[in-house]
């Protein structure tokens, strides 16, 4: 038997909050999808103003970074210099665009984060800011 850490839903909410608040610092309109350690989602906000498309690719992003347990955009570099197909996988939630996080707490991925609707640059960095701003809350320091 083993047990297993994931975020909770109120972990998932300040995660989206807070790239919230960072986005509208920006002026900017972003979709925000927070998953468990499965990639299954567990909170998410598509902003005032930002179009459909990153709606479904934050989710999957989030849902890549938690399957795979590294960021999502790595998975699209493999996939372009080996080559193959991410549909080889076999879940066309799978994706390869960069701004998928995993949260990783004592080695154990306990959640990821998606963000869209920006350049993959600042999606990513919107995603890792998320993803620390968790890992330091399970860490015992202030979100």
């Amino acid at each position: 038997m083993y047990q297993t850490l994931n975020l909770s839903h109120a972990d998932a909410q300040e995660m989206v909050d807070a790239v919230r608040r960072r986005a509208e610092a920006q002026k900017k309109a972003i979709v925000v999808a927070v998953s468990d350690s499965h990639g299954e989602l567990i909170a998410f906000l598509r902003m005032d103003g930002c179009h459909l498309p990153p709606v479904q690719i934050a989710i999957n992003k989030a849902f890549t970074s938690a399957r795979e347990r590294k960021p999502s955009g790595s998975l699209g570099e493999a996939s372009r210099a080996r080559p193959f197909p991410v549909t080889n996988l076999g879940d066309l939630r799978y994706t390869g665009f960069a701004g998928g996080v995993p949260v990783i707490v004592d080695g154990q991925v306990v959640g990821a984060v998606g963000v869209s609707g920006l350049d993959e640059k600042s999606d990513e960095e919107l995603a890792a800011f998320a993803a620390e701003l968790a890992v330091r809350k399970a860490k015992g320091g202030r979100a």
